[in-house]
């Protein structure tokens, strides 16, 4: 046994907490910094224990495999998709039924909903389970535990949608070629109140909120609800899927690995050293802890995202660079694609991030400065105050048995020319660089300063930028000729 002193800043010991079955959590290893009097805390650290258990598969109940990885939410890992010998009769079974078109971003729903990463969500939710979204930010199960759900992850549909349904308890629902995708069974139809959504998810109903105007204000005036069951898994053949792994593949290359730690870091930008610094003191941290082998999931966001976000697959040949440039390791580090759309939805949205990386067997997540937030649409200021996200995530009923780790705050040392921990003491020596400052670099072909980010990963983005210029600069001469 070890005893160690951490002094770290809080202003949450004070807080009133609704939830009385659910107490409050010291942050794990926290640097908190809105209070001005820092506070003492003396932990008492030990090994890791060995949780070892068995944990059945849903799709082969029968079957038990040895795990160190903390249980899903509910338990037991939902999949929704059909085995091989059903899927030629539930193709002949949604050529019957009333159906639904689904948009891009419905189809990304249902492939979150179908790996499990919404576990337990069986599939898009009735009004019960929006409801308890939509005010509490979680579901109560039948036991009393209750587990988080911040996000609402629901289906719309038009007047004439839910006239052509009638009384029929199941539809199907058809992808963009206009195939069944999936059925949805023992329906619920109910109001979509537009503003109140949006109003609880956002805390904001400004124009220009780039989910809403994609996805919420062209939807239909209803939501239907049900159990989900989809035919075959969801495949873009984008040249991507196999970065694609689900909760149950990702779980399994854990146990591979024999990883007794998981930490999970999300992003929708590409790696500079500061984030590599960032998660390579992370797995230091762990293994000072006591853990002998964790686990880093690389896990950047791949549904739906902002039009001046930097695309997916450049984004992964980037990622694909820091591997193979070494800032990151390959044999400590799993890469993967995030299925779900971004709502930029601030401290809400955070806690989704969160509750799905548990699903997929992570027992740390590491959050930084203003997650999932953007500007304000309207005014020039943040949307969100960028310390809420990690202080809700320390708080948030049914993430107790995830551990939060918050950034520590990274930037370009002027004097050791590399990303570097931010020194207070000496805050002339740091400069900071902005995602959109980085952006603006490989756009105009200016480089950043050395150790910024590998070469082979900054030549990803300079390219990218010069292709996207060329593209504009024959648009532009086309519409003048």
């Amino acid at each position: 046994m070890r005893m160690a002193t951490l002094s770290f800043y809080s202003s949450t010991s004070t807080l009133p907490w609704p939830f009385p079955n659910h107490p409050q959590r010291v942050p794990h290893l926290a640097f908190f910094q809105p209070s001005p009097t820092p506070l003492s805390l003396t932990l008492t650290l030990t090994s890791p224990p060995k949780r070892i258990m068995p944990t059945p598969s849903s799709r082969h109940p029968h079957v038990t495999r040895t795990t160190a990885l903390i249980e899903p939410d509910g338990g037991a890992l939902v999949e929704l998709v059909a085995p091989p010998s059903d899927r030629e009769a539930l193709r002949q079974e949604a050529s019957t039924l009333p159906s639904i078109s689904l948009q891009q971003i419905d189809i990304e729903w249902v492939h979150v909903l179908s790996e499990g990463w919404a576990s337990p969500l069986k599939g898009f939710m009735r009004e019960n389970e929006y409801l308890q979204c939509l005010h509490f930010n979680c579901f109560k199960m039948e036991d009393g535990s209750v587990v988080n759900m911040s996000l609402p992850i629901v289906l719309s549909i038009t007047d004439q949608d839910k006239d052509s349904i009638g009384a029929n308890e199941s539809v199907a629902l058809l992808g963009p070629s206009g195939g069944p995708v999936a059925i949805l069974r023992r329906i619920e139809i109910y109001p979509h109140n537009k503003e109140e959504r949006i109003a609880r998810t956002w805390g904001c109903t400004a124009l220009g909120l780039p989910y809403v105007e994609e996805a919420i204000t062209p939807a239909g005036n209803w939501l239907i609800g049900g159990d989900l069951q989809v035919i075959e898994p969801i495949k873009y053949n984008d040249g991507l899927d196999h970065y694609r792994l689900s909760p149950h593949q990702l779980r399994d290359e854990f146990d591979k690995r024999e990883a007794d730690a998981v930490f999970a870091f999300q992003l929708r930008n590409p790696v500079h050293n500061g984030h590599a610094l960032l998660m390579n003191d992370t797995r230091r941290r762990l293994l000072e802890m006591g853990y002998k082998n964790p686990i880093l999931l690389l896990h950047p966001l791949g549904g739906f995202v902002k039009a001046d976000d930097v695309p997916l697959d450049v984004r992964m040949e980037q990622h694909k660079k820091v591997l193979e440039d070494g800032v990151l390791d390959p044999e400590t580090t799993i890469v993967g694609i995030f299925p779900s759309p971004m709502h930029y939805a601030g401290p809400t949205e955070v806690q989704w991030h969160a509750k799905a990386r548990i699903n997929a067997g992570a027992n740390f997540y590491i959050v930084g400065r203003d997650p999932a937030g953007m500007g304000h649409p309207t005014e020039k200021r943040d949307l969100y105050n960028p310390d809420h996200g990690k202080k809700v995530l320390s708080m948030a009923p049914g993430l107790e048995k995830l551990n939060i780790l918050p950034f520590k705050v990274a930037a370009y040392d002027t004097v050791a020319k590399k990303m570097a921990f931010f020194d207070p003491s000496r805050s002339q020596d740091f400069l900071f660089i902005s995602g959109t400052k980085m952006r603006n670099f490989a756009k105009t072909g200016e480089n950043p300063p050395d150790g910024f980010m590998c070469p082979g990963g900054w030549k990803v983005l300079v390219d990218y930028y010069t292709s996207l210029q060329s593209e504009e600069t024959v648009a532009k001469t086309t519409v003048g000729a």
